[in-house]
């Protein structure tokens, strides 16, 4: 493992890793991480796929884990810039470094709804689509759907306002994350455009992209919906060819998937439903 200093057009350092295997098979796999989730809790995975032959990226986006800030008030960060600055810094990295390998995504949570930001996202032959939706509050479940009209209408706007950031490991909702990063999830959740509605203010390449992609969503998973999914498929990206699979929580040597722990190493017999559609490809 490799640690990387990337800095982007906006002059930003960003914190990346990368996992070089002992042989490799020509193959790349960038990781796009969830909302305050650092990339930590992906090494396992990547060093599983750089023993298989892959070359493994993973990174932090601005304002969290490596590539935070000291003071993290009113520093400025959107998770519209996680696209369009942040992970356009990565494909132009591996555009450079990697030009004759065949190249892959796996975008978790907003690490996919961040693709059509970003015009390299076309480079990538296939993608992966782990817990992720159109994240609109009408697609959740009841319960879900009442703590979300509670933290992110009413919680999430009053801390993020008092304290120049969102502390949103006070929740149990991850790192913390930077003000517009915040007010952006914000959107994702209450309006009902969601990941469109963040797009109309960025360029916005999602219709462009016409790759295959498999799209997993666990049993458990309280924050991810089947109507949430398609609806992301059908209205963000309409021009992809997606696969859908169900991760089943009997599928879990713990019987613990949800928004995260599929990245945690006791599920690793999991990750084989990945590596097996990125072999076969």
């Amino acid at each position: 493992m490799e640690k990387l200093i990337l800095t982007t057009e906006d002059h930003v350092p960003l914190t990346a890793h990368l996992f070089r295997p002992g042989k490799s098979n020509g193959k790349l796999l960038l990781i796009n991480s969830a909302t305050g989730v650092k990339q930590q809790v992906y090494f396992s995975f990547a060093q599983y796929f750089s023993e298989q032959g892959f070359t493994v990226l993973t990174y932090d986006y601005r304002g969290i884990g490596l590539s935070k800030p000291k003071n993290m008030r009113g520093f400025g960060g959107s998770m519209r810039v996680w696209g369009a600055k942040d992970y356009k810094e990565l494909t132009r990295y591996i555009k450079v470094k990697f030009p004759d390998y065949r190249k892959y995504c796996l975008g978790h949570s907003v690490g996919a709804l961040i693709l059509g930001m970003n015009k390299d996202s076309e480079m990538f032959e296939k993608f992966i689509f782990v817990g992720t939706q159109k994240a609109f509050v009408g697609n959740l479940k009841l319960r879900t759907k009442i703590e979300a009209y509670l933290g992110f209408g009413v919680v999430q706007p009053i801390t993020t306002s008092l304290l120049g950031y969102f502390p949103a490991h006070w929740f149990g909702l991850g790192e913390s994350l930077p003000k517009n990063c915040a007010y952006d999830w914000r959107t994702l959740i209450l309006n009902k455009k969601s990941t469109n509605r963040l797009l109309e203010k960025t360029d916005n390449y999602s219709k462009n992209l016409t790759q295959k992609v498999l799209v997993l969503r666990a049993e458990d998973d309280v924050w991810v919906t089947e109507k949430g999914v398609e609806s992301l498929l059908n209205e963000t990206y309409p021009n992809m060819n997606p696969t859908y699979r169900l991760v089943k929580i009997s599928e879990s040597e713990k019987r613990e998937i949800g928004h995260v722990n599929f990245f945690r190493s006791y599920n690793k017999k999991l990750w084989d439903i990945i590596l097996n559609e990125l072999i076969d490809t």
